[in-house]
């Protein structure tokens, strides 16, 4: 593997934790998070500095022949500790036990790191070696120790986020199991890494040379490691959003048959200052419902308590359940309405409700969204439109909405 391949996911993971910046400074109380930025941070660091150009420039500043090893080897090991901390945070449950298990991971792996670099600084590596010191300095005081103890804290961390990941995902269903499996099987990498690695140091212990497998095969598999538990982080949030998404743009193309009904009542229809189309769609959303709302004060005095009890009665009789049959009462009572209200150009029902006692306040919100599918759908519906007329002087004081 070269540069690239290291330079591709590092920048990847900076552009996702730029995005995040400002959440994250808004929120950084918040542990889960916290652990969302450390993680894409960790993550960002590690391919940046595993990548070989990096190393080489990395030793020869300090001067310092392999020091980029410790290095990579500690951001690994706290790549790996903050992935285990995210998901406890994530599950969530008692704040207590969830702080005590984090603090636990958090003071293992920090004593990993602060071991590895003990070790480094007590072994000898005189020769810069960019992709095969685990192999070349396999015999080496200090160093093989230091070579086994990251491997080990890898795999460690590989066998405790598949069994936490397993337990939660067989509880849990949708887009958090199928982020929660793929995320074991991404930590799950970590098994063949280490034993690649391990199968070549243990070789070179007893004279062999399985330098490929260090050298050739582990890379691959710790980037394709990498790219899945990635790719399970990210699926339950993007997956939501964009089901979030589309939900909201339903509602607003499914809310488009009553603001189209009332959009000629609206007080502000000729509004001067609109909100653009490629605004967010939950303020479109916002806009649409308001522009409803305000048709329906607007025909208030034209409504008539009679037309709604007659569709709801006619609902009901056709085999609608309740919570239908009311919303086609309520769009059935308001199509009826519009055409009372195009039927009095002078507005003479407006001065005669301005002139009576105010009504009592209906029974609750109506539901916008079954209004305006049964505006288009339903025949008690389109039976009301057919036959609305304006309403009697007698009925001008009796307001249903």
């Amino acid at each position: 593997m070269d540069g690239p391949s290291y330079y591709i996911p590092a920048a990847t993971m900076g552009v996702a934790l730029a995005f995040k910046a400002p959440a994250l400074l808004r929120g950084w109380r918040d542990p889960l998070l916290r652990s969302v930025g450390v993680l894409l941070a960790l993550a960002a660091l590690v391919f940046f500095f595993a990548a070989p150009p990096t190393i080489t420039e990395v030793n020869d500043l300090t001067g310092i022949p392999n020091v980029s090893a410790p290095l990579v080897y500690c951001l690994l090991s706290a790549f790996s500790g903050s992935c285990l901390v995210l998901i406890v945070y994530w599950r969530g449950g008692p704040p207590e036990v969830t702080r005590r298990i984090t603090r636990r991971w958090i003071a293992g792996y920090s004593l990993v790191s602060v071991t590895l670099i003990v070790l480094f600084a007590l072994g000898d590596t005189p020769r810069e070696r960019l992709r095969d010191l685990d192999t070349y300095y396999a015999n080496t005081p200090f160093i093989r120790e230091m070579i086994v103890l990251y491997l080990v804290a890898l795999t460690v961390s590989g066998v405790a986020m598949n069994v936490m990941c397993w337990r939660w995902a067989l509880q849990v269903s949708g887009w958090l199991r199928a982020g929660l499996l793929t995320i074991a099987v991404g930590f799950l990498f970590n098994i063949p890494y280490a034993a690649a690695k391990l199968t070549a140091v243990a070789a070179r212990w007893n004279g062999g040379d399985l330098d490929g497998l260090s050298t050739n095969v582990a890379p691959v598999l710790a980037s394709a490691g990498a790219q899945f538990t990635a790719l399970g982080f990210c699926l339950p949030l993007a997956c939501r959003r964009l089901g979030d998404s589309w939900h909201t743009w339903s509602t607003y193309r499914r809310l488009g048959p009553l603001w189209r009904e009332l959009r000629s009542v609206s007080v502000h229809q000729d509004r001067g200052v609109r909100i653009s189309w490629w605004s967010s769609a939950e303020l479109l959303v916002t806009q649409r419902e308001s522009d409803i709302h305000d048709g329906l004060l607007g025909l208030n005095p034209y409504f008539d308590a009679e037309v709604r009890s007659r569709a709801y009665a006619a609902a009901v009789a056709a085999g609608t359940d309740p919570a239908q049959a009311h919303a086609e009462a309520d769009a059935a009572m308001v199509t009826a309405a519009v055409r009372a209200r195009a039927a009095d150009p002078d507005g003479e029902v407006i001065s005669s409700a301005a002139a009576a006692e105010p009504s009592a306040p209906t029974d609750g919100p109506r539901d916008l969204v079954r209004m305006s599918l049964a505006l288009r759908r339903s025949p008690v519906v389109a039976a009301a439109r057919e036959g609305a007329t304006a309403p009697s002087p007698a009925d001008r004081g009796q307001r249903a909405y």
